[in-house]
């Protein structure tokens, strides 16, 4: 078979192109060396009742006229995959020692709120949330495709946003003078990113921010259903996703790709794939090493030169007989952490590998929809999510198998200190189960080199005008990735729609003038 569109890996991108191109009348076939497609979207089971989503937690983007809800009409699953909002008085919950903040998503009120917990300074928290919404409008004004017009009617905002060119979350701070405590408040998100504030792009941080204002949610029906709506309209249109098919290298006349070498990781059968046109969703570093990086071009080559993003400890935990609405927990995310610089906790927990003082996230995927998927009903899901340095995780898994688990045990422990601390006294006491997970966790379930959780790290280097995009100068050959787009839920939906757009000239995601930039 020689299908239209041959897809390498089915990440949440992948699915989001391979669905669009299947349903508008192209033969699509979708490799995938995981025995579950959705790259971080997957779902996987414990103890065969227990269902936890690999990475992702709450998503934007997706309201009524927004870009996951485009996608999704122009699939016809608008109304069979829905989303719960999180609360929008309060969609994170910032706690600290001696703090507590509920992010709202009006900004009006977010002001109010940071006035009143430092009101000596009132005046640079003004102006700083100001500047995060004139950097937001300026923003959608610049990201592709560019309109002139939209531009020269926005001038202000876009002249603004160009300002922060190169600029650092932290940069930002230091400028409006706003006090740590304030600044740590309005950066706990930061697991969002896996990034301090001083390295974190300030860009990365207002897409991120402002887009949770305008609607945090969560799938009604869990991750899950998201991948498998996909899935299904792949296979209903004649097209196929082959699990457990790992491509080992590409196949090539002179400088067009043809198609794809794969082993069977069930048989170890060798196998070739072709494809009129072949889609990368794989590590586009990874993928350019198998072909050859010298036979992309100059500029593609430069902008190959990414830097993976840091990656990820997490616990995935169930408590019976214990409900944590009773605990201050609900449709919502909590940040805690333990230090007041973030800066100074990033680089103790990633450089120095000390958990001692965390800050992590909290999630509760229970309490954000009443569907009951994940566990039984005297059961809750509770998750914590922290950064965590690869070469360590990788080094101490492949010396001391034993220290490695000490270690991934040693930090949760640390964790439930906190909760029963500040949050529920008896935790541990309901803990029915847990199992936890580190880079190298990443990299052997998700196939992400050095367990990278977003593609290329969101610094400002990598953020600019020189981030990778869908082009790869070679024939037929396209990329198709956070790497090549942007990690998360949102934006690899619109990676994957916006690839469909280029190749199909379907206007799927062209705004009509009246909702641009107030959208």
């Amino acid at each position: 078979m020689r299908a239209n569109y041959l897809i390498v890996g089915s990440g949440l991108s992948a699915l989001v192109f391979g669905a669009l191109m299947a349903k508008a009348g192209r033969s699509v076939q979708v490799l995938e060396a995981h025995e579950h497609p959705g790259g971080f979207g997957h779902t996987f089971t414990m103890a065969q009742q227990y269902h936890f989503n690999a990475q992702l937690h709450y998503v934007w983007d997706c309201g009524e006229g927004q870009t996951v809800n485009r996608v999704l009409r122009q699939l016809g699953l608008d109304q069979a995959v829905t989303f719960e909002r999180y609360d929008p008085n309060g969609f994170d919950h910032m706690r600290m020692p001696g703090y507590a903040l509920d992010i709202p998503a009006d900004a009006e009120q977010l002001m109010q709120r940071l006035t009143e917990l430092f009101p000596d300074h009132a005046l640079p928290i003004q102006r700083f949330i100001q500047e995060v919404q004139r950097v937001s409008q300026g923003l959608k004004c610049l990201s592709p495709p560019r309109r002139p017009g939209l531009m020269l009617n926005h001038l202000p905002a876009v002249l603004t946003t160009l300002r922060y060119y190169h600029s650092t979350l932290q940069d930002v701070f230091d400028r409006f003078s706003l006090p740590q405590a304030a600044q740590t408040l309005l950066a706990l998100q930061w697991p969002d990113f896996l990034l301090p504030p001083n390295q974190l792009s300030f860009y990365a941080w207002v897409i991120l921010f402002t887009g949770y204002q305008a609607g945090a949610f969560y799938p009604t029906q869990h991750f899950e259903q998201v991948i498998n709506a996909l899935v299904k309209v792949i296979e209903s249109q004649g097209g196929e996703v082959i699990t457990d098919m790992e491509v080992t290298n590409f196949l090539l006349d002179r400088k067009t790709v043809m198609g794809v070498m794969a082993i069977d990781r069930n048989t170890h059968e060798a196998r070739e794939f072709f494809g009129e046109t072949v889609i990368c969703n794989i590590d586009p570093k990874r993928a350019a090493k198998l072909i050859g990086l010298e036979l992309f071009s100059a500029a593609v080559q430069k902008r190959l030169d990414y830097d993976y993003s840091p990656s990820n400890y997490v616990a995935y935990c169930v408590v019976k007989d214990l409900d944590l609405r009773d605990y201050g927990f609900g449709p919502w995310n909590t940040f805690h952490s333990e230090t007041a610089d973030l800066n100074q906790a990033f680089a103790r927990m990633y450089e120095q590998h000390d958990f001692s003082r965390p800050s992590f996230a909290i999630t509760t995927p229970t309490l954000l929809t009443s569907a009951s998927r994940d566990c039984p009903e005297d059961c809750q899901i509770v998750e914590f999510l922290t950064v965590a340095n690869y070469d360590y995780f990788n080094q101490l898994y492949h010396r001391d198998r034993q220290a490695y688990r000490r270690q991934k045990d040693e930090i949760l422990e640390t964790m439930l200190d906190v909760v029963e601390k500040h949050y529920v006294p008896n935790f541990r006491e309901h803990l029915v189960f847990k199992i936890t997970g580190s880079p190298t966790t990443n990299e052997r379930f998700c196939w992400c080199p050095q367990g990278n959780s977003y593609g290329s790290s969101l610094t400002p280097k990598n953020m600019g005008l020189g981030r990778l995009n869908y082009e790869t100068s070679l024939q037929n050959f396209y990329f198709c990735n956070a790497s090549s787009g942007y990690p998360g839920f949102a934006p690899t939906f619109w990676t994957g729609a916006r690839l469909y757009q280029h190749l199909s000239g379907d206007s799927l995601l062209t705004v009509p003038r009246s909702e641009e930039v107030q959208r």
